[in-house]
C-alpha cells in the first residue's frame, strides 16, 4: 500500500468517526477527529503535491476544519450552559434568516390579489391588532401557492410590515445542513426563536420559500428529509395549541403544491391560491414598471396588457425592462451622447415577438384541479 492511500484511507476513517461522534452529540470528540482527518490529508498534499483529487481533499480539508472550530464553540457554549444550569441560544445562527431590515413592501405596493390580500388580514393581522375579538383562536399556517412570479414573496414580506413583525425568511438550503443529524435542530431553534420573540409582544413570521423542497414526498429521500418532516409537524402542532397563543405564523410559498405531504396540508389552515395577474392587474403593473422610464406617445399601455394574458408580474417587468434595454443598447451602439430616446411601442412589440409567458394553460389547469380539492380561504 502507497503512503498516499494509507493517508487517504486514514483521513476516512476519522471522518466516519467525527460523523458518528457528530451525530451523537459529542462535539469535543467529533472536533477531534475532523482536525485529525483534515492533517492527514493536509500531509498528504504536502507529500503529493501533484495528486489527482488534490482540489477534492482541499474542500474536504475545509469542510472539516470549519464543521471542528463549530463544534468546538458548540461544546465551550454546553459547558457555560451546564455552569449555570440552562441553555445559552448562539444569535450568529439567525444572522442569515432573520432580515434585519424588512423589504419595504406593502399591501398597498401589490397590485391586485385583493382576495389573497382580504385572507391575510383575516388570519393575521387582525389577530394581531385585536387578539381579544377572536376567542376562538385564529389560523397559523399560511399556505400561498400559484404559478411562479405572481407576487407570494411579496406577499409575504407585506405581511411582516402590516404587523411590524420579525421576518425569518428560510428555505431547503437554510435548513438542510450537510451534516448529520443538525437539520432537525435547526427547525427546532427557528420556532423556539420564534416563540422568544412573540413572548415579547412582536409577531414572529416565519416564511418558507419553496416549502414543498422541505415538507414534500419524494419517491427516494434519507432519513433527515423524514426527521425534518416530523419536527416541522411537532413544531407546527405545538402553534396550534389552544393553551398558547402566540403570534408565530408560517407561512409557506410553492409553485408546487401537489407534492406537500397531505399532513402538512392540513396545518395549512388557509391555502390561497395567487394566479397570474388579471387585465386590470396588468394594466397596473405596466403603469408602476414605466413610471420610471420615459414613455414615447405612441405606447398603448392598455393594449400592452391585453396582449400578455397568460403572463406572470415577473413576466411583465422582465418586457419593460427588454423594451427599455433596446433604447439603452441603441444609445451606446450611437456614441452614447446625451439621453437614449423614449421607448416606443415598437420597441413592446419587438420584445413581446420572442418573449414568450412563463406560464402554460396545462399548468394553470393543475393549480385550479389542486384549488378546487384543498381550498382553503
Amino acid at each position: 500500500m502507497s503512503i498516499a492511500v494509507y493517508l487517504e484511507e486514514e483521513a476516512r476513517k476519522y471522518a466516519t468517526k467525527a460523523v458518528k461522534a457528530d451525530q451523537e452529540g459529542d462535539y469535543e470528540l467529533a472536533a477531534k477527529f475532523y482536525d485529525k482527518a483534515a492533517e492527514l490529508l493536509e500531509k498528504l498534499i504536502r507529500l503529493y503535491p501533484d495528486v489527482p483529487f488534490k482540489l477534492t481533499y482541499i474542500k474536504m480539508i475545509k469542510g472539516y476544519r470549519e464543521r471542528s472550530d463549530y463544534l468546538k464553540k458548540l461544546a465551550e457554549k454546553k459547558v457555560k450552559a451546564i455552569a449555570v444550569g440552562g441553555e445559552e441560544e448562539d444569535e450568529e445562527d439567525f444572522e442569515n434568516i432573520i432580515l434585519a431590515k424588512k423589504p419595504p413592501v406593502t399591501f398597498n405596493d401589490i397590485v391586485d390579489l385583493e382576495e389573497a390580500k382580504q385572507a391575510i388580514k383575516e388570519a393575521i393581522v387582525y389577530p394581531v391588532r385585536r387578539p381579544d375579538l377572536f376567542p376562538l383562536g385564529w389560523p397559523r399556517g399560511i399556505l400561498l401557492f400559484g404559478p411562479p412570479g405572481c407576487g407570494k414573496t411579496m406577499i409575504a414580506a407585506a405581511v411582516a410590515n402590516e404587523v411590524d413583525g420579525v421576518f425569518f425568511h428560510i428555505d431547503a438550503a437554510t435548513i438542510m445542513s450537510k451534516w448529520l443529524g443538525e437539520a432537525e435542530r435547526n427547525v427546532a431553534k427557528i420556532f423556539r426563536k420564534a416563540r422568544e420573540i412573540a413572548s415579547d409582544g412582536k409577531p414572529a413570521i416565519i416564511f418558507i420559500d419553496e416549502v414543498d423542497a422541505l415538507l414534500g414526498v419524494f419517491q427516494t429521500e434519507v432519513g433527515g428529509e423524514v426527521r425534518v418532516r416530523n419536527q416541522f409537524l411537532k413544531e407546527m402542532d405545538g402553534l396550534l395549541d389552544k393553551a398558547f397563543n402566540y403570534h408565530v405564523y408560517v407561512i409557506g410559498a410553492t409553485n408546487k403544491p401537489w407534492r406537500l405531504d397531505e399532513a402538512f396540508i392540513r396545518r395549512f389552515q388557509k391555502r390561497i391560491y395567487i394566479p397570474p395577474p388579471n387585465l386590470e392587474a396588468r394594466l397596473e403593473l405596466f403603469k408602476m414598471y414605466t413610471s420610471k422610464i420615459k414613455l414615447a406617445e405612441d405606447v398603448d399601455l392598455y393594449e400592452l396588457a391585453e396582449r400578455t394574458e397568460g403572463y406572470s408580474a415577473s413576466d411583465i417587468r422582465d418586457i419593460v425592462q427588454a423594451a427599455y434595454m433596446r433604447t439603452v443598447r441603441e444609445f451606446f451602439e450611437q456614441g452614447g451622447e446625451g439621453e437614449p430616446r423614449p421607448v416606443g411601442m415598437e420597441d413592446f412589440m419587438e420584445v413581446l415577438k420572442i418573449r414568450r409567458p412563463s406560464i402554460d394553460s396545462s399548468m394553470l389547469d393543475a393549480y385550479m384541479r389542486w384549488y378546487e380539492k384543498f381550498k382553503a380561504l
